[in-house]
């Protein structure tokens, strides 16, 4: 048990509460954290404020408590509780050093298998600044699941047998100039797809010749088929290179094209089964009466629609891995069809839990994005100028640095940027990505996180600090911008509790933010290095502590800490 949540069981203990409500004063100067009297009130036929009052009496000289805290009071509603800096610094510190990277974790999962997939993309079609929002919200949605003691089990789907193949496939034929192109054919295949969505809008023929080598990839026979399967490839490799390099790892990777057959199976068995139906042609799931509409799920042309595979997919999720949940973590324009697939997979007998998680769009500064106009920005392309801009400024400050040494701490903070401004936003927000607010030191960005970190482990390597030699007095910390940086140390596992539950990055994006800001604070006004000596080793083991919190939550959400920048 951590820190603060051993200090709120004393006291519920003390008060004999099953589910006491604790929150935080809006200044420190009121209280380190309070009970909230409301709802205890109305159960004792009591004001919140004359009980308050009541129980701030009763506690103040309770030996079980006389220990831990300075003193108790009553402010209005609330009882605020002032811990003990001596106490706290102690317990603290010492659970952060012991715990190091595992301070934090929890085992409220108590194991269960979560899969979370996400990074859906599509084959024959651009990587762009909308995906990295997906794959940086599930990968460290993931990562906050494993932290609160799930067994997380991160997995990709990949489109690659849908009309869009076709689309490519069509165009990659008449215009040879692709095939001639240096750049690498993964991401040639998403400029032709934005080209042949062009061409096509008035095209009724180039239509007629799409659908027939959509046909004839369905068949998996002749010419087209094999142009699919080399592209295909070309695809999936450029996908590899773009995980290699974000450090994003799966347990598995799905692909659409593995579970037509089987969902074609599955479709014929709901169809004799009454689940589905056929109409006009097509055939359908319809969910009317559950104010879901209806889902198509096989063209009036005979070929399959994106709930064939899928089904086919959950079945085999829950077989291979015998899960407890699934997460699909899928843009806010598929709800009503996630709602749908729910539904369906409801009446054939899944009743584990099925999440969407969604997420709004990303946007450039001059408007939406989207593939099929080529108005996009495409994982090269952000890349290359974030990395550029990255090393310029990484030169700036460093011209002395070998170019090897700058290129590996402007590729880490390439990453740690994109990354970052992807997951400081709620889940629910749309993002406008700026390159040039992404990349400021002083503001709401990783560069400003990732160099207050680098700056700490440059004092901490300086100093060749050691919690060992001599052991800090933590009795020396006694300002109180030390005893606010310590309560905000102390509130990490509830941080990873709370986002772990709400499956929002964000909020822990935030916490890091405002750590930082605080210890900025803190380094600035007072004063660390030039303090007495006793009072220097225990401000050096509090900024210790600092980064090692900081390391760990930055790990959480996909970042790599610079050491130097």
């Amino acid at each position: 048990m951590y820190c603060l949540d051993d200090l709120k069981q004393k006291i519920a203990t003390e008060l004999k509460l099953a589910q006491p409500h604790f929150s935080y004063p809006p200044n420190i100067a009121l209280g380190d954290f309070s009970l909230v009297c409301f709802d205890l009130a109305a159960e004792r036929k009591q004001t919140p404020v004359a009980l308050a009052q009541e129980l701030a009496l009763s506690l103040k000289d309770k030996p079980s408590l006389k220990d831990y805290f300075v003193d108790i009071k009553a402010v209005g509603p609330y009882l605020n509780f002032f811990v003990d800096p001596a106490y706290l610094a102690a317990t603290l510190i010492k659970a952060v050093n012991s715990g190091g990277a595992n301070y934090g974790v929890n085992k409220t999962g108590n194991k269960q298998k979560v899969m979370i997939e996400y990074s859906n993309g599509n084959t024959h079609k651009e990587y762009h600044v909308g995906h990295l929002r997906n794959i940086s919200y599930g990968d460290a949605v993931s990562k906050l699941l494993a932290a609160n003691g799930y067994q997380a089990i991160p997995v990709s789907y990949i489109n690659d047998f849908g009309i869009h193949t076709a689309k490519t496939i069509w165009n990659w034929r008449r215009n040879p100039v692709y095939s001639e192109r240096l750049e690498p054919k993964g991401y040639l295949l998403g400029r032709c797809y934005s080209e042949a969505s062009k061409l096509l809008v008035d095209n009724e023929d180039g239509k007629l010749e799409v659908g027939q080598i959509m046909k004839d990839i369905e068949s998996r026979r002749g010419e087209n088929y094999k142009t699919w399967q080399k592209t295909r490839q070309w695809s999936i490799d450029y996908f590899a290179s773009i995980y290699r390099e974000l450090g994003i790892k799966f347990v598995d990777i799905f692909y659409e094209n593995e579970f037509i057959t089987e969902g074609r199976k599955l479709v014929d068995k709901f169809l004799a089964d009454g689940i589905l139906k056929r109409s006009q042609g097509t055939i359908i799931a319809d969910l009317e009466e559950y104010k879901l509409g209806v889902l198509p799920i096989i063209r009036s042309d005979g070929t399959a629609l994106y709930p064939v595979a899928d089904l086919a997919l959950a079945s085999a999720k829950f077989g291979r891995y015998k899960l407890d949940k699934s997460i699909y973590v899928v843009d806010i324009r598929q709800s009503l069809y996630f709602k749908q697939l729910f539904k369906i997979l409801e009446f054939i007998g899944y009743q584990q839990p099925l999440i969407h998680l969604t997420y709004d769009f990303v946007t450039l500064p001059e408007g939406m994005m989207s593939s099929r106009t080529g108005t996009v920005i495409t994982y090269q392309d952000l890349r290359d100028k974030v990395l550029e801009k990255s090393r310029a400024e990484t030169l700036r400050r460093h011209p002395d640095w070998s170019a090897k040494r700058i290129e590996s701490v402007a590729s880490k903070l390439m990453i740690a940027t994109i990354k970052f401004e992807m997951l400081k936003v709620g889940a629910e927000k749309i993002i406008t990505f700026n390159i040039q607010e992404a990349l400021r030191f002083d503001g709401y960005t990783a560069c400003y996180i990732e160099y207050a970190y680098a700056r700490l482990q440059s004092i901490l390597r300086k100093q060749k600090f050691s919690f060992w030699t001599p052991r800090p007095d933590y009795r020396e910390l006694k300002e109180e911008k030390e005893k606010a940086l310590l309560i905000k140390l102390a509130r990490y596992p509830e941080i990873i509790t709370q986002a772990g539950l709400n499956y929002d990055p964000s909020e822990l994006a935030k916490y890091l933010f405002e750590l930082v800001q605080m210890s900025n604070d803190y380094y600035h006004e007072v004063n660390i290095l030039k303090s007495e000596k006793k009072v220097k080793i225990a401000r050096l083991a509090l900024i210790k502590t600092v980064s090692q919190v900081l390391n760990n939550g930055l790990k959480i959400l996909g970042l790599e800490s610079l050491e130097e920048m």
